[in-house]
This record gives structure tokens, sequence and C-alpha cells, in this order.
């Protein structure tokens, strides 16, 4: 049976924690090729859970963590490592049989990275563990998908029976995708975080130029997070969410959410039915020079289930995930490095935002990727005509 987390925690992260092997190349092999590594093999923590967690602990989260390592010097490893970050670690298991999860990475001049996961412990994660580390003080789960799919659905009825929010990053997506019982899942997604790959999965597009953010309503989710590279971030918030008390306040390019639904979404979401109707921000991106991508989306999303623990909005939360992510693809390694953390919060103190303008004036931005750069960004609070 599982152990509750501490009672002090507002944020359990339901997850993966791997020991990642990762060599850099010139460029990424083409299949049956062969291509010489240009460093030796470095090992980091990470898994995607455990890289939220740290995220989340070294800005200052009150965080818990729920997994699996092994018996094993990785496993050792990956918890100091979180402890190291003050993440709560009561809930974290150690499988006697199963070897720790490990990420073989390959990481490219440009920085975009090649990932093949081996899960290990990571498969031994089990519902009663989830449900049992839910704490009486927890106000967001976030989960991932290198877990069992019994893990992550016990997490989101763990949240709905504890009155927490469920942050959701379908990673893989077709874990969610080919789940029989996805619909009830993702309901609960308040968000859910995908980046142009993930929501062209799930929503069963044939690309990423027929996947339209504002079709991820019809999944039934209660709002998305989408971070699109160098086109910024867009969120998606349902007009009946945000009448309840969750309504963001902060600047950024909205418009209202209706239209016909684009060709290719997935076959459980009804075309004929009437479409949902919320409110889209765009937050444009951020320039920075890329130096890994790899847990840049796993900062990006640690940042935002962090604020949202704290009470921000979500488009709030957004804007502050976005600087942490921009950060996180600054330097090497997986986990975002304290001295990355401490540069953020110095930013914020005396009410200036993390990109070091005062907070009010300071415009959100979005986790850097390939693509084009972005348009320059409209006035924050610049009304669009609706869809």
């Amino acid at each position: 049976m599982g152990r509750s987390t501490a009672d002090g925690v507002t944020l359990l992260v339901v997850g993966s924690a791997n020991a990642d092997l990762v060599v850099r190349v010139d460029r990424h092999p083409a299949p049956g090729e062969t291509v010489l590594g240009t460093s030796g093999v470095a090992v980091h923590a990470g898994g995607k859970g455990a890289n939220q967690a740290v995220a989340a602990g070294r800005l200052g989260a009150r965080v818990g963590f729920c997994g699996r390592v092994g018996a094993d010097a990785y496993g050792e490893r990956l918890t100091a490592e979180l402890r190291s970050a003050a993440v709560d670690t009561t809930a974290l298991g150690t499988e006697k049989t199963v070897p720790t999860g490990i990420a073989l990475i390959t990481v490219a001049a440009d920085g975009e990275n090649a990932i093949v996961v081996v899960p290990g412990a990571n498969t031994a994660l089990t519902a009663a563990e989830v449900i049992a580390a839910v704490g009486p003080a927890v106000r967001v789960v976030s989960a991932q998908c290198e877990v069992p799919m019994d893990a992550v659905r016990a997490a989101a009825r763990a949240a709905e029976r504890h009155g927490a929010r469920l942050v959701l990053n379908p990673s893989p997506p077709e874990a969610v995708r080919d789940d029989a019982e996805s619909d009830q899942l993702l309901s609960c997604a308040d968000p859910l975080v995908v980046n142009e790959h993930e929501m062209r999965v799930l929503l069963g597009a044939a690309s990423a130029a027929e996947a339209d953010p504002r079709d991820l309503l019809r999944l039934g989710v209660r709002s998305a997070v989408v971070t699109l590279g160098g086109a910024g971030v867009t969120v998606v918030e349902r007009q009946d969410v945000s009448a309840g008390g969750r309504e963001d306040v902060s600047g950024g390019v909205r418009e209202d959410v209706s239209g016909d639904v684009r060709a290719g979404i997935r076959e459980n979401v009804r075309a004929d039915a009437e479409p949902p109707r919320g409110r889209t921000t765009r937050l444009p991106a951020v320039p920075v020079e890329v130096v890994d991508t790899t847990g840049a989306g796993d900062a990006f999303t640690g940042a935002l289930a962090w604020r949202l623990a704290e009470g921000d909005g979500l488009v709030e939360a957004a804007g502050w995930a976005v600087r942490v992510g921009a950060a996180a693809v600054g330097e090497s390694g997986a986990q975002l490095s304290s001295t990355a953390c401490g540069k953020l919060l110095a930013e914020s103190e005396g009410g200036r935002g993390p990109g070091g303008k005062p907070a009010q004036e300071s415009a959100p931005a979005a986790v850097p990727g390939p693509g084009p750069a972005p348009d320059p960004a409209p006035d924050p609070g610049t009304e669009e005509p609706p869809a």
C-alpha cells in the first residue's frame, strides 16, 4: 500500500523517474545510418515526472513525487536528486525486481533531441499507491503517461475526489489515444498540456497544419495549453470553466472559440456536436540561444503546475512557465538547474517578472523550438474578432 505525501505538499507529481544516458551528435541518424558521437556518454537524472517535480521544487513549490525506481545505483541517484530539490519523496517507492528506468538520448548540434525510453521500474507504479499519495493539502496533481495508465487514471480520480486540479501531459500521446477509458481521463484535464506532435496525435490530424488547438476542447478537456515552438504558446479555456472561478486576468491576445470542426479530428469526437465555446490566449515566443531542448517541456509543465497550485490563473501561470521553459533550453540536461531557478526567482522579486521587467508590463513568452520566428505580438489584452 502506498503512503501519503507530507501534509504541507500542495503539488503532487505522478510520473516517471529515469536515468538519462545522453550523447551529442552533429545530426540525428537517418534510418539504417550510423553516426559518431561528438562527446562521451553523460548520465543525468531524468524522467518526465521527476523533471517536473525537480523544476517545481527548485522554484519553491511545496511538491511531492509519486513514482518508482529500482534498487540500484541509478535509483539512489534519482532519489537523492529529488530530495536535493526539496521534493517530498514519501510516495517514491523502490522496486526490488526491476531496474530503474533508462532514457537513451541523442542531442544534435542544433539542440534538438531524440529519445528512447526503457520504462523499467516505472511500470510497477500502482493505482493504489497514487490514490494514497494525494494528501489533504494537495491542490494540483500533475501526471504524464510514462507510467501505467491505471496509475494515470487513478491520479485523475484522486484529484477529483480531493477537489484538486489535474494537469495532464499526455506523453507519449498514443497511451491516451489508444486507451479505452480516455474520455473520462480527458474530461478531468485542466489543463491538458501538449506540444504540436501530441496535439496532432490526439486529434488524429494528418499534419500539424490541420491540428487546431481550439479543437482540443472537443475532446472534453476543461482547458489546454499548446506549446508551438517558435510560434509561442496557445492557451484555450472553456468559457464555463473561466466563469467558475478560474478566470485569468493577465495579458495576451484573446479570441472566442467557435466554428466548424477541422478535418481529421479523432473519431470519438462528434463532428456534428455543438462546438464548445471558450477563450484563446496566444503568448509569443522568447528568443533564446538553444543549447539542449531535453526536458524543456517538463520544466514548462512543472512551473505551470507550481503556479496553479499557488493560486494563479491559467494564463498567468503560463506566463511564468514559458520563461522557465526558455531558461531550460539554455543549459544542458533534462532537469532545470538551481542556477537557472535562482536567476528566475531573483528577477521576480519586487514585483518584477521573470523576464526582468515589471510583472504588469512583461509579455509572457513561449518555450522556444524549431520553426519561424513569431510575428510581433499585439499589445496585451487586445481583443481579436471571434473565430
